[in-house]
């Protein structure tokens, strides 16, 4: 039997003298930037440099990252970063995150405890010094030297900090019900006086903080040092020690204040993601508790960048895209399109060079926007507009749950009461 002829056909080629057509992807492709950077002479701005010669891969990302933190400066974005990691062990933020908070480049933090605390030895005296991560662990701790990775400090350290914030904790502002920003203003308002005292000339994070009105956002705040003190203030002085964490305000407070963002302020929104874990989360949970929690209208936030070293595709939310948070009403289809890039490189080897780029232009700066000033009236719009819509969301508290069948104990004791 004869092998039948194939029937796909190779595409002729254009007459002679004829151009072929052009498809609307060929057009793009026309307009799209051409690779061809030029050499490096070391007399370039750093701006010319990360514009001109990054054009590919990492390089891109971090380029595109570059364009959208300076369009969150330019366009007036409320600015909202994240940070998770030993990143102030690492010093980032006083190489990095205090000069954007002195330029008023960032509004809000979410961070861990453990940056705050951690942040707080040197203001005493400490050192954390740079060690080798390979050196043994059992000797290190025979040594009573903590490690996290490359840097190192003795134990003693944790212990005189542990007893600097149990002796803040203890004072009368304290003792109260508050939210993670409220505790983080009154201690960095205790830190700045102790800088001051003792001629401190690098500031902590927590007393710029405190400077400049931007409040600070501890998502899990149990998770972290400073509450371990609080754990053993309240046990060694029982009701004589009345401070309390009010976690269900918090989070109320973190919608409240993306809402008069967008609402009472009318800015766009930022959010740049240092890492990822519960302060990424945190900040971004607050657009789905104002429109499918509360069924207040909001449209997530307008610029999303990012940098984390985990891989897209494993379900973890640290990496997750902003197209991902998107579906869950977190950033607005307009940042997805245009205002996003997860850039796939370490914090620490990527972020100190992008600050630089940014801060050479002395044009970039803005007024401090002391967001923490506004916070009880951010509250309390918001609660108003929980009450104009109380009808409609009563309704959302019950479900029809199925009723309970009784377990075999239940139906043993009742074939007993039968027989007497």
């Amino acid at each position: 039997m004869p092998t039948p002829k194939a029937t796909t056909r190779r595409p002729r080629a254009p007459k002679k003298g004829t151009a072929p057509k052009v498809s609307s992807p060929r057009k793009a492709f026309e307009t799209a930037r051409t690779v061809h950077p030029v050499g490096i002479t070391g007399k370039e701005r750093p701006h010319d440099i990360i514009t001109n010669m990054f054009p590919a891969y990492v390089g891109r990302q971090e380029r595109t990252a570059f364009e959208l933190m300076r369009r969150s400066i330019t366009e007036d974005c409320c600015t909202f970063l994240t940070m998770s990691g030993a990143m102030t062990p690492a010093g980032l933020h006083q190489s990095c995150l205090i000069p954007l908070l002195d330029r008023g480049l960032i509004d809000c933090i979410t961070t861990t405890g453990a940056n705050l605390y951690h942040d707080a030895h040197r203001i005493i005296g400490h050192r954390i010094r740079e060690i080798e991560p390979n050196a043994g662990d059992l000797q290190y701790r025979l040594a009573r030297i903590i490690r996290i990775y490359d840097l190192g400090f003795w134990e003693e350290t944790l212990l005189e900090t542990d007893k600097l914030f149990s002796a803040i904790l203890q004072k009368p502002e304290f003792q109260k019900k508050m939210t993670t920003p409220e505790l983080h203003y009154l201690l960095g308002k205790n830190i700045a006086r102790i800088e001051d005292a003792l001629g401190v000339t690098s500031p902590s994070l927590l007393s710029t903080a405190y400077r400049y009105g931007v409040p600070i956002f501890v998502g899990a705040v149990q998770d972290g040092s400073i509450f371990l003190n609080i754990v053993k203030l309240k046990r060694l002085l029982g009701p004589a020690f009345k401070l309390e964490i009010d976690v269900n305000d918090d989070v109320f407070e973190m919608g409240a204040m993306q809402r008069h963002c967008f609402g009472a302020l009318g800015k766009p929104m930022a959010i740049w993601i240092l890492g990822g874990g519960v302060p990424k989360n945190y900040t971004l949970q607050g657009e789905p508790l104002l429109d499918q929690i509360l069924s207040v209208p909001t449209h997530g936030f307008d610029i999303d960048v990012q940098f984390c070293v985990d891989p897209v595709d494993n379900g973890a939310l640290s990496s997750c895209p902003a197209g991902e948070g998107h579906t869950w009403g977190k950033v607005s289809a307009e940042s997805v399109a245009t205002g996003s890039v997860y850039v796939h490189s370490d914090v620490t080897a990527v972020f100190p060079w992008l600050t630089y780029a940014l801060l050479s232009d002395p044009r970039i700066h803005r007024r401090h926007r002391r967001l923490y000033d506004a916070r009880e009236k951010a509250v309390a719009s918001l609660q108003a507009e929980v009450e104009k819509r109380r009808k409609k969301l009563m309704p959302t508290l019950d479900f029809p749950l199925p009723k309970e069948k009784p377990g075999k104990m239940a139906k043993k004791k009742a074939k007993t009461k039968k027989k007497r």
